[in-house]
């Protein structure tokens, strides 16, 4: 490795055999702005010792997969994780530890689980979104503008769609769109929301919003945002064929984070939206 690349900050991946673990490894590995320096897996996964690249059944990138994210987060600049929201809060403690940036892509997270990052933040930086990509941002964006141009006499249902194996509903993307069309409104979410509809539930509220969750076969990801009147609709939408995209925002996000002052970041600070 060249004295030039060892300037380059160090990202840690945690989960490294999930689908957007090894999109990550593939992503930072490619890199000429940073370089991969640990991955890491739970205990007693099969992956443990082994070198990253040949765990995936590729070419060797000498990264050894560790289950030691104490070990891994002092050599790093960066650690990016999409993982489950109890690993994450534990991840949050040791990277503001080791004062690296945090890039959070895990999607489930309850009030409980935010407030100990944002414990964390207090020492470090924390770059949390449902979504890391461009296009969904500018979404976002559009959303809540547009929830602020009608008013409630329009609805708005958000559908979203992804693989079989997503565990979460609706959508850490789908609750990004929800709070955005909230915010145009001037109203909490939690208290305008519905979902999962299911046998006679009565004619719909007004000023309520809905959320609809489809999982099946590989879908990457899509979502709509509808904004339905009487006699016209305006529909917004975004469809990812390609989990690169998402890869690709969160290494902007770690390389962006360096030498920010500690905080609760989003893509919205990333991307300058």
């Amino acid at each position: 490795m060249s004295e030039t690349t060892m300037t380059l900050p160090g990202i840690v991946i945690t989960g490294a055999s999930g689908r957007m673990g090894q999109m990550l490894v593939r992503t930072v590995s490619a890199s000429n702005q940073a370089r991969l320096v640990a991955c890491l897996e739970r205990p007693g996964h099969a992956w443990i010792g082994q070198d990253v690249g040949i765990a995936m059944g590729g070419p060797v990138l000498g990264v050894t997969v560790s289950d030691d994210p104490l070990e891994a987060f002092s050599k790093a600049q960066a650690v990016i994780d999409f993982t489950a929201p109890q690993a994450t809060v534990e991840f949050a403690a040791l990277a503001a530890q080791a004062r690296a940036v945090h890039v959070i892509g895990t999607t489930g997270l309850e009030a409980a689980h935010l407030a100990r990052l944002s414990a964390a933040a207090r020492h470090a930086v924390i770059v949390r979104a449902g979504n890391m990509s461009l296009g969904v941002n500018l979404l976002v964006q559009l959303t809540r503008k547009v929830a602020e141009a009608l008013d409630a006499d329009f609805d708005i249902e958000v559908v979203e769609a992804h693989h079989r194996h997503k565990v979460d509903a609706p959508s850490g993307t789908a609750l990004m769109l929800g709070e955005a069309a909230a915010a145009g409104r001037g109203v909490n979410l939690a208290e305008v929301s519905d979902s999962g509809r299911d046998g006679i539930t009565g004619a719909r509220g007004r000023g309520r919003i809905g959320f609809a969750a489809i999982r099946g076969g590989d879908i990457v990801g899509e979502h709509d945002v509808i904004f339905a009147g009487e006699g016209e609709r305006i529909v917004l939408r975004h469809v990812a064929t390609d989990r690169t995209i998402f890869a690709r925002g969160a290494l902007r996000a770690a390389l962006w984070g360096q030498d920010r002052e500690p905080g609760e970041y989003s893509m919205a600070d990333v991307l300058g939206l």
